[in-house]
């Protein structure tokens, strides 16, 4: 085969997107009106403002923020809803009909990018631009680890001195998931090796938290309540 016509890392996670697609049925398994959907969303919200406390945030119209793989716009619109300046978001999408979703969620003094991160124009995203650089389940799509290298090299030159990648992703291997590998937390250090990481778990795993919410939707937070039965982080990354 001609090397021209090789299967690059970004046709194969657009591949593994669209097997996802079709084996959750559209919404499917991710409505939020789901309710260990909705309360896994929840517990993610509470420990990303925690964190953004933490670091003596209290205006987040003040930050440049931009999400790598944004999806139809969720985290972004509820970044909003917490007050970030629409002019000051900026979402990037590689899927043509996440891209077209995002657009017409999110207002138009947001930018929405459709392409390649690792393609993005300095224009866009120049260097040392961004106070926060959100990813959120992207990395665990990336099975080459130079690509997820690639990737992470670029959104630590987007941040500026004093930001940080905000991290959201499971840890663990989905057996029956082939596309899917987890990025456990030595990784992100491998793949930030100057940053300075500030780490939970968050997130009942969600075959059980499939399982429990149909005995009692109240059960989620009992299982959750033990640390091993969480499959994902939430990290803080700072950059010095």
């Amino acid at each position: 085969m001609n090397d021209s016509h090789k299967p690059t890392e970004t046709d194969a996670v657009m591949q593994r997107y669209a097997r996802r697609a079709a084996a959750a049925g559209g919404a499917g398994l991710y409505s939020p009106l789901r309710p260990e959907v909705w309360q896994g969303l929840q517990e993610r919200q509470r420990a990303m403002l925690r964190g953004f406390a933490a670091r003596g945030c209290t205006d987040l119209a003040a930050l440049h923020i931009a999400e790598v793989g944004c999806g139809s716009g969720g985290n972004l619109l509820e970044l909003l809803r917490l007050g970030a300046d629409p002019a000051r978001l900026t979402g990037l999408e590689l899927l043509p009909e996440r891209h077209a979703a995002a657009r017409r969620a999110l207002p138009a003094a947001t930018t929405v990018w459709l392409g390649d991160a690792l393609q993005a124009p300095a224009t866009l995203l120049p260097p040392a631009s961004q106070d926060v650089v959100l990813q959120s389940t992207v990395f665990s799509s990336l099975l080459d680890d130079a690509f997820q290298q690639r990737l992470a090299d670029a959104m630590w030159g987007w941040l500026k001195p004093g930001g940080a990648v905000l991290w959201y992703d499971f840890t663990v291997n989905n057996p029956r998931n082939p596309d899917v590998r987890g990025v456990p937390l030595r990784r992100v250090r491998q793949l930030f090796p100057q940053g300075q990481v500030t780490a939970h778990r968050v997130t009942l795993a969600p075959p059980l938290a499939r399982l429990v919410c149909r005995w009692n939707p109240a059960f989620y937070t009992l299982f959750n309540s033990l640390p091993l039965l969480r499959t994902h982080v939430l990290a803080w990354v700072h950059k010095p």
